[in-house]
């Protein structure tokens, strides 16, 4: 296994007092935005995520082992979620401890699904990581995914910044993930578009994504920022510029795959160009150099308009806004732009309207078909961002 001892793996050159200017422009950047969001917004918001939780925990949620349902109501399959939608759901339960006034009633819930997550912890693994499903006793195990892990590490770097003093236990286990992440990337040097993380372990699938890629970078600046230590930097730089490399379509926003044969899967989903605008908002913040910020401000101006145009939201599911939407609220506390907060309650306005069933809280994005716990967990993150303080944005991941 690759470890810490590789150094001098990325083009980029870090700037002296880089981090300090990045900062000084974030507290700037910050107080505009704060005057932007009215507190009356954010109470709408605040009541409506409260809502929708409550309806996630009312009908996902078994207080008996603390895990969640995949779908409502359940028809049949596994008893309980895969380790992806819980760390949605995971990672909204953080967003709820963040909304002012209301934050503290959640902070049990937040303990609760940390410990609830450890039934999918893989400790045999080489290197360990999450299962894709719950471990015995309470289920069957399942293949590791490096995104899935990627996720997982996003919220426990959530979690240390809304720790006050940090949570460096979490900080640990972030930095566990990020070797396995490593242990993920192509070495070999024939396949078509060299480099990158693969999608997952399992032997059914050699695909590498942008989704495995650019939250992994995410994870490696974080850890970057809290550690200074270059291992980070620069597996985090691989991982950001193989998806430049490889990943970037001609329009300016990133396809989703490509396979050992070097078929591109050239879907433009949400998320992908989310985490990408969250990747050169961290690279900038560790370097100080604004072409960083210059790339996810292009592609956030490009991915607005796409998404905008003939409603394609709503052609990809609320679970890939919620990381969109994430990212670009940590890009407007360097780059504020109105933009961003007006997409954001646009779709969540019109998705309240049009699948939000009052009777439950729930949101039927299809029809009478069962909701899926991705889903509601979207929209609870969603709405909870919209009733965040502008200033908390750099908490988000």
């Amino acid at each position: 296994m690759e470890n810490h001892h590789l150094r001098t793996l990325s083009r980029r050159t870090a700037l002296v007092g880089g981090l300090a200017a990045a900062m000084g422009v974030a507290a700037a950047s910050t107080a505009h935005a704060d005057s932007s969001a009215s507190a009356t917004a954010r109470g709408r918001y605040a009541q409506r995520a409260r809502q929708t939780y409550a309806a996630l925990q009312r009908y996902f949620y078994d207080p008996t082992t603390s895990l969640y349902l995949e779908e409502y109501p359940r028809q049949g399959g596994n008893p309980w979620s895969y380790v992806w939608p819980f760390s949605q759901a995971m990672i909204a339960t953080q967003v709820m401890a963040g909304i002012p006034g209301l934050g503290r009633q959640y902070v049990d819930d937040v303990a609760d699904r940390y410990t609830a997550l450890e039934a999918y912890w893989n400790p045999g693994a080489e290197p360990p990581g999450y299962d894709s499903y719950v471990r015995p006793p309470l289920g069957h195990g399942g293949d590791i995914f490096y995104d899935d892990n990627e996720w997982n590490a996003l919220g426990f770097i959530q979690r240390h910044y809304m720790t006050p003093g940090g949570d460096q236990a979490a900080l640990r286990r972030a930095a566990e993930i990020f070797d396995l992440v490593v242990y993920g990337w192509d070495t070999d040097p024939t396949h078509p578009c060299p480099g990158g993380v693969f999608w997952t372990q399992a032997t059914w699938s050699n695909d590498r994504n942008t989704c495995s890629n650019a939250p992994g970078a995410e994870v490696g600046f974080h850890l970057y920022l809290a550690t200074r230590d270059e291992y980070y930097l620069d597996w985090a730089f691989k991982m950001y510029e193989w998806v430049r490399s490889y990943m970037l379509a001609p329009n300016g926003l990133y396809w989703d795959h490509v396979d050992l044969a070097g078929t591109i899967e050239k879907t433009q989903w949400s998320y992908n160009q989310g985490t990408m605008i969250g990747a050169g908002v961290l690279a900038y913040r560790a370097t100080g150099d604004p072409t960083y910020l210059d790339h996810a401000q292009d592609t956030a101006t490009k991915a607005l308009a796409f998404y905008a145009e003939n409603e394609r939201y709503f052609d990809q599911p609320a679970r890939f806004h919620a990381i969109f939407f994430a990212n670009l609220l940590q890009l407007s506390v360097y780059r504020p732009d109105p933009a961003y907060r007006k997409a954001m309650t646009w779709y969540a306005d019109e998705a309240y309207r049009r699948y939000h069933d009052h009777a439950t809280g729930l949101y039927r994005f299809e029809g009478e078909r069962p909701v899926t716990l991705l889903e509601q967990s979207g929209m609870v993150r969603i709405e909870g961002m919209l009733a965040w303080l502008p200033r908390d944005y750099q908490s988000l991941t």
